[in-house]
């Protein structure tokens, strides 16, 4: 009998656990200025952006760059800058630093229609107010049954995502031109909630995705110092940044408070100390199908890929499939009709990852 269960747990440990040699992991582009989000537009084309502010076409099978003109207002600043780039039925959303005057700016998203020459944006939303600040912006963009979803980072103003009547430090739902959805919190019961926040609480979440298989929201939230998480959008809630600091304390070792208590969004998974986590996806694809469902989700201070399993909200088990080999990972794509995995780094590359 022990001889079977040993024999089960063996094929158990192969089929789910991905060994370094089973799998190869290849630069395909460098050079980059500080690259923060890609996104497909076709099979082999992607749209990549450069914190500085370039919007660029590559073309993965010539292995060539362009550059796209725009008319975005920019303002780079410490964590600031041109951020997430989202194509959808050739239309290009864009989230940014907008530059506000005066040094302030504010999480901004914008939307052209796609041209591989030039892109004409028009803002639908921006994070009010302005805000003097270089760090926490969020800046994740997802689409969900024709709702933009965004993630507006709470700029290190700590108690201002408790603030519902501003939008810094929460998640907003909007209709893809900006206009406001008549099913948001503030029409049912949040009176005092700007009408565009689908949920309070978050520090900078920038990692979000939308699950192929349950249709719900998924994120990641970059804690202080620990209190990372990872977890699911809810509609009307909150995640309790800052009254709990998640198993985190601020950087000058002082307590914020607690990991989780009733009344707040519980997390899926928390890491502390902090990995620095910040893209994810959900996966879905045939190069690696023995993830389907699970959460791949990325990190810049171990400059790891980690897999979550999870099932209901509960946590499984996470595994570590590599560390250390490529850098800080600011994002993550899937290929859709190879599966293949797309990551880029803060040193300027892109990344494939493939058996």
């Amino acid at each position: 009998m022990k001889k079977i269960f040993f024999i089960f747990m063996l094929i158990f440990i192969q089929t789910f656990n991905l060994r370094s040699e089973d799998f190869a992991l290849k630069e395909i582009i460098s050079g980059l200025n500080s690259p923060w989000s890609l996104t497909f537009t076709e099979e082999n084309k992607i749209l990549v952006t450069e914190k500085s502010g370039q919007i660029l076409l590559v073309d993965l099978k010539k292995n060539k760059i362009k550059k796209i003109k725009h008319n975005l207002n920019i303002l780079e600043d410490g964590q600031g800058g041109l951020l997430e780039i989202l194509f959808y039925n050739e239309m290009v959303f864009v989230s940014y630093s907008e530059n506000r005057g005066g040094g302030k700016s504010s999480t901004s998203v914008a939307v052209a229609n796609f041209d591989n020459n030039s892109l004409n944006f028009k803002n639908i939303f921006r994070a009010e107010p302005p805000i003097n600040s270089g760090y926490h912006f969020g800046s994740r963009l997802v689409i969900k049954d024709k709702f933009l979803f965004i993630t507006a980072g709470e700029r290190g103003q700590g108690m201002i995502a408790q603030d519902p009547s501003k939008h810094p430090g929460s998640i907003i739902k909007i209709h893809l031109d900006g206009s406001i959805p008549i099913d948001n919190p503030k029409f049912n019961g949040k009176e005092d909630w700007l009408p565009e926040i689908y949920q309070i609480g978050v520090r900078n979440p920038q990692g979000m995705d939308v699950s192929p298989y349950d249709n719900k929201i998924y994120l990641t939230n970059h804690g202080a110092k620990g209190g990372d998480w990872f977890g699911e959008a809810k509609y009307a809630e909150n995640y309790g940044w800052k009254i709990l600091g998640w198993g985190g304390t601020n950087y000058t070792g002082t307590k914020i408070g607690r990991k989780w208590k009733k009344g707040f969004t519980k997390a899926i998974k928390y890491w502390v100390p902090s990995i620095a986590v910040s893209s994810m996806i959900i996966y879905k694809g045939m190069e690696f199908k023995e993830w389907n469902g699970d959460a791949l989700i990325t990190s810049l201070r171990d400059q790891s890929l980690r897999k979550i399993r999870f099932k209901n909200n509960k946590f499984i088990n996470e595994e570590i499939i590599f560390k250390e080999k490529i850098g800080r990972i600011r994002d993550i794509e899937i290929q859709e009709n190879t599966g293949r995995i797309f990551l880029i780094n803060d040193q300027g590359s892109v990344w494939t990852l493939s058996k």
